[in-house]
């Protein structure tokens, strides 16, 4: 291979590298951007109706701003919950999914903000708290998934990551049967899938130890 070649090969992946990176901090990012945008936005039209208080109260600039902060705080806390409330009784439940059938879904991307955040928030355990050994494809090559949804028919979907960049992957419906569950942690997990499996071997030791032994070929 010449070193032309050679130079162009790894300009090529290091793009590649550089793209998916930058695709994957950015679906980590865009969410928490979005709440805080979110959040601000509550914030400002909140402090906007609260601000002429600050001529009805004899503080003085920076005691007023203060309670001004803090009243406006408790407003977004009071209106959080009062829209809690509301949606659990009958009348506000059908209420506001007519607001939602009629308004709210044709906005763009609102029904997978609504469904991502449902999924979220609706499970008593959070995905990727499980770590597991998956044979996705029955032939006893395993892979490091992490699980991310479970379903009454026995299935489980997992999220397998690439390295050394985890916010790449593939995602897999497999039978329960198909993995095996670690005591490891999640960052522990991670971390072997970042450093291309290095570690791994100790990492899985125990894990290993509770699975049947290979399959050996009949001799020709």
């Amino acid at each position: 291979m010449t070193f032309l070649k050679r130079n162009k090969i790894l300009a090529r992946r290091l793009q590649r590298f550089t793209i998916n990176t930058l695709l994957g901090g950015l679906v980590v990012a865009l969410p928490i951007a979005l709440f805080i945008s979110i959040i601000r936005l509550l914030f400002n039209l909140v402090i906007g109706i609260i601000s002429p208080l600050k001529n009805l109260l004899g503080f003085s600039d920076d005691v007023n701003q203060w309670l001004i902060n803090l009243l406006v705080v408790a407003a977004i806390l009071t209106l959080f919950f009062l829209i809690g409330l509301a949606v659990r009784t009958e009348m506000g439940k059908r209420f506001f999914l007519r607001v939602e059938e009629q308004w709210l879904s044709p906005l763009p991307f609102y029904s997978i903000i609504r469904e991502t955040v449902q999924q979220l928030f609706s499970r008593d355990k959070m995905p990727f708290s499980k770590v597991v050994l998956a044979d996705v494809f029955g032939n006893g090559t395993l892979m490091t998934g992490f699980v991310t949804d479970e379903w009454p028919n026995g299935y489980l979907s997992l999220f397998v990551p690439t390295g050394p960049n985890p916010t790449n992957g593939f995602i897999f419906h497999v039978k329960k049967e198909q993995v095996i569950y670690s005591e490891v942690r999640t960052e522990e997990a991670m971390r072997s899938v970042i450093s291309l499996g290095i570690g791994s071997g100790s990492l899985f030791a125990a894990t290993m130890s509770r699975m049947p032994p290979p399959v050996q070929e009949p001799a020709a």
